[in-house]
């Protein structure tokens, strides 16, 4: 038994275009674009900048917003040569199959699900709760969740979920289109609440830019677990602001560019895929990184990063209702209705496309690659992970666990990045339309990077990490490694090879993994 064994480049094509379980090429640059400002831009952009200036790098935030940028951006030129080269669903699970073996194959599409699925409840429940205060604004009354024997139903997860498994069941054409109309619209909200927040500027808040760094009182078991992994493996006193505190706010507001991995899991329904995926991923990066600086800068010149700080939950509607707008809080508070409204519709497409080339490998069931004859998407998949993630959304408190998101990202980030170097070594002979420039360089660089951002996450955070790969592994042995279609094929090799020595039966099954 081999854990390591590849799968070739032409046979996950060759998957792609079968019978039943094949997907329609629809989407064009525009349409990625779009997708990627849909998931990164949600109502993440008005809070997730002002936790970050308060409670660990102060104006840097916008140092911390460039940083994790340019992370995203160096992977993604990872994720664009793969998808270029493997233009199938699957995205970095598909990329590590090909040149890292089916184990750890496994483990990226593992941790990939925990990124969407995860993403998916936490950001389905918010917006309910956003629903619930955008009617509140308008004078109705009608709290985000019932109570049904003891139990809290956040009924607005179950909505939004419903309408757009409904309308990824339809078409991923017709779904873009919804998605694109509600991209636009939190775009126009987004610009508004920039040349608004600019107009209260004061620059004396800008200063000092990197705060001194300030030690954090630290006690308990609970704080230990609070504590960045950095921190707790160097012995380093926890402290925020400074450089550290750059980094740390870095990590935080990582969360704001995971959508662009997600892009990728697309790349089996996009038109002309060489051409059309690197455009759509790096314009679609370039207009978030844009737009997440802009109101990281009118944010903290606004108000003082410390008046953030003494704030219980910081968002950027507490920078306006301390410089007297309060009209700003209803814009804002729609513009992360609509902003949460599409982050979903692409987070439940990633997922199904995730679980539907794992179970095309026999990893998962392969009743779940199914596609529908008529619409070409995978309806009972669909339907299965819209289901999942409204229960899971709906009825737990799934928002716990939302530094789960960032690392299942960033470990994929990982492997893409060195796979690029492994395929670059197995396959001299592929030429994708887009190749990460110097080199070794980059990709070497994306892996440090995105490990580094993984080590200022919390030490719950790995430790759940930790139990996931467990559970991961385990359901590996005891399902996937046993169904696996590859272990199949090498299977009936020996079988045709039947009195051949090992040695020439393990050369033959080694064939299979070559084109």
């Amino acid at each position: 038994m081999n854990l390591f064994r590849t799968k070739s480049i032409e046979q996950s094509i060759a998957d792609a275009d079968e019978p039943g379980r094949k997907l329609k090429r629809s989407l064009s640059t525009w349409d990625l674009m779009i997708m990627g400002v849909a998931v990164a831009v949600g109502a993440g952009i008005f809070s997730v900048g002002a936790k970050a200036a308060a409670n660990f790098a102060g104006p840097a935030v916008t140092i911390s917003f460039a940083i994790a940028a340019v992370t995203c951006a160096l992977a993604i030129m990872c994720y664009a040569e793969f998808a270029t080269a493997i233009p199938v669903a699957g995205s970095a699970y598909v990329f590590t199959y090909a040149t890292m073996g089916e184990l750890l194959a496994w483990i990226i599409g593992w941790n990939l699900i925990l990124e969407l699925f995860t993403a998916g409840a936490v950001i389905a429940k918010y917006w309910g709760i956003y629903l619930s205060k955008v009617f509140a604004l308008m004078g109705v009354d009608i709290p985000p969740s019932i109570s049904l024997g003891g139990i809290d139903l956040y009924w607005g997860a179950f909505l939004i979920v419903a309408v757009f498994t409904v309308l990824l069941v339809l078409g991923t054409k017709l779904s873009a289109r919804v998605g694109n109309i509600f991209t636009l619209i939190k775009i126009a909200v987004v610009l508004f609440v920039i040349v608004v927040g600019f107009s209260y500027v004061k620059f004396e808040n800008y200063s000092p830019f990197v705060p001194a760094s300030e030690p954090t009182a630290a006690s308990g078991t609970a704080d230990v677990l609070k504590q960045s992994f950095f921190g707790f493996l160097t012995g380093a006193v926890p402290a925020q602001y400074g450089t550290l505190g750059i980094f740390a706010g870095a990590a935080l507001v990582f969360f704001a560019f995971i959508g662009f991995d997600v892009v990728a899991t697309s790349a089996e329904e996009v038109k002309n895929p060489q051409k059309t995926l690197p455009r759509g991923i790096f314009g679609g990066l370039a207009i978030v990184t844009v737009l997440y600086i802009l109101v990281s800068l009118a944010l903290t010149g606004m108000v003082s990063y410390t008046q953030l700080a003494e704030a219980k939950n910081p968002t950027l509607t507490t920078a306006f209702e301390a410089v007297g707008n309060t009209d700003a809080a209803k814009v804002i508070a729609f513009g992360s209705l609509v902003g949460l409204t599409t982050v979903i519709m692409v987070l439940l497409m990633g997922l199904s496309r995730v679980v539907l080339a794992m179970s095309r490998d026999g990893l998962l069931p392969r009743s779940l690659s199914k596609t529908s004859t008529i619409r070409a998407t995978p309806v009972r998949l669909q339907v299965i992970c819209g289901a999942a993630v409204a229960v899971v959304a709906g009825l737990t408190n799934v928002d716990l666990l939302e530094e789960m998101i960032n690392i299942g990202t960033l470990s994929a980030f990982v492997m893409v990045s060195l796979g690029i170097l492994v395929l670059r070594k197995k396959r001299p002979d592929l030429k994708p339309a887009f190749r990460v420039p110097f080199g070794k360089v980059i990709p070497v660089v994306s892996a440090l990077l995105c490990l580094y951002l993984m080590t200022n996450l919390a030490v719950e955070t790995w430790i759940f990490f930790a139990i996931w790969l467990v559970i991961g592994v385990a359901i590996y042995f005891a399902y996937g490694q046993r169904h696996s279609r590859l272990n199949e094929k090498f299977a009936e090799a020996k079988a045709a090879v039947n009195g051949v020595p090992q040695a020439v039966a393990d050369k033959d099954e080694d064939a299979l993994t070559r084109p």
